[in-house]
């Protein structure tokens, strides 16, 4: 158990935000004056809103970019300042804040973790990986019967329907009978990289898996986490011959701000040692409901797992993504193949505007597992049905 002192991290971030205004009000200065001497032409300020801050050294880079507006730019420097310093400083990009507006569940739900974070007692599991269930060499029947439970669930909506798969399209796209046909594969389908931008997401506490809370269903926990749910999706997907990559770094703690961001630069720097691997998952919980209230579930065969979700990102949101259409087909493809074996499996594939970091593959996508009223057991057994679903996919 490690105890981190979150104030002495908060006040270095401090530090460092004040050190890089000055830096940036220092450049701004020498630029303008460099421009009222050699009289540049304008450059739109909107080509530069748009750029994304993912690390220091991407800060760096748009500091350059935003001194080079005000330098061709000297009559607009008062108002060019004032929204440099309300929206560009900023270390998280403006396409966290759509993703935000997209999850205000999520935002709300991570109130409470912030109201006692002074408090929270952070363990990582440092071999959780090699967590192995008791069951994980059982064959799992490639067909089983299945009944939606319609307790503690929530009525699917959904917008569009392609052979079963359903889809509820909240993105600005209409979606046209080809964009639906999923006629996308892989040339790599061994290799596959797990993540989770919220890995601090838990589950309803069982006796078998209770755990210390970090907040309103969170803990930072790995044993206990969403991470634990991609341990034994990893697990079952090595136990079946593919490479897998699970990553388990916090990207909501101390902050949820950001995550996303973060996330990113995670994801980014494993693909640099992976660029061969074009699957590539981000594992949620669904956080709609922030309570017990709200487990959706099904029964498959003699056993009750928790119901999974895909949401897919596109470029709605204003931002290059040149994939997402073959994300999305992917997702529709799986969803495809798991109605014919596990009917029920998956709740209706979510689309919207925001990336979600899904522009980093051509095969990336987000699965949330079950919700907070699912518990750790009923996820996990999920993973036994949709590695089998992955495994038939990839054949």
């Amino acid at each position: 158990m490690i105890n981190l002192a979150v104030i002495n991290i908060k006040d270095i971030i401090k530090i460092l935000k004040i050190v890089l205004i000055i830096a940036i009000m220092l450049l701004v200065i020498f630029k303008i004056g460099s421009s009222i001497f050699e009289n540049k032409q304008n450059i739109s300020f909107e080509s530069i809103k748009n750029l994304e801050i993912i690390n220091f050294s991407r800060i760096i880079d748009k500091t350059v970019l935003i001194s080079n507006y005000f330098g061709n730019n000297y009559e607009k420097t008062e108002n060019g300042l004032k929204k440099l310093l309300v929206s560009e400083l900023a270390i998280f990009s403006s396409e966290e804040k759509l993703m935000e507006l997209e999850n205000q569940e999520e935002v709300t739900e991570f109130e409470d973790l912030k109201k006692g974070e002074n408090n929270i007692n952070v363990s990582k599991a440092e071999n959780n990986e090699q967590v192995i269930t008791q069951d994980l060499g059982e064959e799992v029947p490639f067909s089983l019967q299945t009944n939606v439970i319609s307790s503690n669930n929530k009525t699917d909506k959904f917008t569009n329907e392609y052979n079963g798969v359903k889809i509820k399209n909240e993105s600005s796209y209409n979606l046209t009978e080809e964009m639906l046909i999923p006629n996308v594969d892989f040339t790599n389908k061994k290799d596959i990289i797990i993540y989770h931008t919220h890995t601090c997401e838990s589950y309803t506490p069982t006796e078998a898996n209770n755990y210390v809370s970090s907040g309103n269903f969170r803990t930072t926990d790995l044993n206990y986490s969403v991470a634990r749910v991609g341990t034994e999706l990893t697990n079952r997907l090595i136990n079946m011959g593919f490479n897998v990559h699970h990553d388990t770094t916090y990207h909501d703690y101390p902050a949820y701000t950001g995550s996303y961001t973060r996330s990113l630069a995670t994801i980014n720097g494993i693909l640099q040692n992976n660029k061969d691997s074009q699957f590539v998952i981000d594992l949620h919980r669904d956080a709609l409901g922030s309570s017990s209230t709200y487990g959706p579930t099904v029964q498959i065969g003699d056993e009750t797992v928790a119901q999974i979700m895909f949401v897919i990102g596109t470029d709605g949101g204003g931002l290059e993504h040149p994939n997402w259409l073959n994300n999305f087909k992917l997702a529709v493809k799986i969803q495809e193949k798991a109605n014919e074996m596990y009917p029920g499996l998956f709740k209706p594939i979510i689309l919207r505007n925001s990336r979600y970091n899904q522009h980093v593959t051509s095969g990336a996508c987000i699965i949330e597992v079950g919700a907070t009223g699912n518990t750790l057991e009923q996820c996990n057994g999920s993973m036994k049905y949709l590695s089998r679903v992955i495994e038939e996919v990839m054949k």
